[in-house]
């Protein structure tokens, strides 16, 4: 590890993910998501990374955390409705703010409606209202749907856990287990473990009698490899 970067026991319960790891399952291009975590040149301007990972290890390249992850699928689905990734930033900005938190955007709280981009806020009144955080008011209009979906949250609207093919297929990312790779949900046994394991004793019988576990968690680590590596063609 280079001088200067995060010591190693302060990962853990964040989760740890290469952009390559983070592209295959959020399905966007890991050179897109380094620009925005790195930020890049264009037409001789300068653009700076739309926020700071979670996860430093200096000179040893570029990770992310659950946060970021969750992060850059919001930031993906606010630029394909419309929005350019400069507004997304100083939503971001604006929203680290008013949350106090510095992954805001990965939170239940936040909606946009194409052009712009509002953080749901409860008020006495039991009203609900979306702060417009590029123009700085109150806006009265339906919240649009959310922009994340097949997450778990705590009681303050933060990711704890993420079902990327949805609950039904069983595999999740929980950053407090396995470094937030994907695991199969009714054994905690990581997806490539329980694929590896299929590919060395020849069939998804013969892995779950090897590990002890049901064939049908052998055959869903299985069916979410195939889906990853269908998106990834």
């Amino acid at each position: 590890m280079q001088p200067g970067s995060q010591p190693f026991e302060t990962l853990t319960g964040i989760g740890l993910y290469t952009p390559a790891e983070a592209g295959r399952l959020l399905r966007i291009p890991p050179a897109r998501i380094t620009r925005w975590l790195r930020g890049h040149e264009a037409g001789g301007r300068r653009y700076e990374r739309l926020w700071t990972p979670q996860a430093d290890l200096g000179e040893d390249g570029l990770f992310l955390g659950f946060r970021d992850l969750q992060e850059v699928r919001v930031a993906a689905a606010f630029i394909a409705r419309g929005l350019s990734p400069q507004r997304v930033r100083r939503a971001i900005d604006l929203a680290r703010c008013v949350l106090r938190d510095e992954h805001p955007l990965s939170t239940a709280r936040f909606r946009t409606d194409g052009r712009s981009v509002f953080l749901q806020v409860a008020e006495e009144d039991g009203e609900t209202r979306l702060l417009d955080l590029l123009r700085g008011q109150f806006a009265f209009r339906e919240i649009v749907e959310r922009s994340l979906s097949n997450l778990d949250y705590d009681e303050d609207g933060i990711p704890q856990r993420w079902w990327p093919l949805g609950r039904g297929k069983a595999i999740v990312l929980d950053p407090a287990r396995s470094f937030g790779q994907p695991i199969e949900a009714e054994t905690a046994v990581p997806v490539d473990v329980l694929a590896a394991a299929a590919e060395a004793e020849g069939s998804p019988e013969a892995a779950a009698r090897a590990w002890d576990v049901p064939v049908r968690a052998v055959k869903r680590a299985l069916a979410f490899r195939q889906a990853m590596a269908a998106s990834a063609a």
